[in-house]
């Protein structure tokens, strides 16, 4: 199973690789990787899908109650930060800066009356085997991707012949990796959870009343 699931992962990857080149294959030089692509929408549905496996561990094991739903609340603001020029278009400019307050405003009602449970539920979670794949993955997505895709790197290697489209492929790629990453993390979160009964809260990370 061990080796079963490292093969599926591999496949997982494989095939975001293959989804990201498949613009610059079909359109060729006139490839932008814009808001629209399908890289974009691949980072909507990744982070999407992490969001849920998320509730779903805050649903299912109360030992993780409080860190599953900081996570999903995490992988929603970053959904909605993705979705900014679909929001922008079809709701309000800027949509996606109040949708992501009230997401924060939520976290602190949730919260309300349980902070000092908080280390000790984070704590919890990085004892879990998932937590170094979404370490990585989020210091991929935060970190190394903006990094990499500064514009000034990229204009300062390629000189006069600078292709701003070579910048946003780099970037993009990364998140997506990044975003890949996290998504395998919810995943490993979520086959844990199945495979031990519903807990209740222990002393350390039991709600408040």
């Amino acid at each position: 199973m061990l080796f079963f699931r490292g093969f599926i992962y591999l496949v997982l990857v494989s095939v975001v690789a293959q989804i990201i080149s498949l613009e610059g294959y079909k359109m060729l030089s006139a490839a932008q990787y814009s808001e629209q692509s399908l890289t974009e929408h691949m980072q909507d549905m990744l982070s999407f899908l992490s969001c849920i496996l998320f509730l779903y561990v805050s649903r299912r094991d109360k030992s993780m109650k409080i860190a599953a739903t900081l996570l999903a609340a995490l992988m929603a603001m970053m959904f909605v930060r993705e979705s900014d020029s679909l929001l922008d278009q079809y709701v309000f400019d800027g949509a996606w800066q109040s949708i992501v307050l009230v997401i924060i405003a939520c976290v602190f009602v949730f919260l309300w009356g349980r902070f000092n449970t908080l280390y000790p539920a984070l704590k919890h979670y990085a004892n879990q085997a998932c937590f170094g794949t979404f370490l990585a993955g989020l210091v991929t997505l935060l970190g190394f991707s903006r990094l990499m895709g500064r514009g000034s790197f990229w204009e300062a290697v390629m000189g006069d012949v600078y292709m701003r489209v070579v910048k946003n492929i780099v970037e993009e790629g990364i998140e997506t990796l990044g975003y890949t990453l996290i998504f395998i993390s919810a995943v490993e979160l979520a086959l844990a959870c199945r495979r031990q009964p519903p807990k209740i809260l222990n002393t350390l990370v039991k709600q408040a009343p």
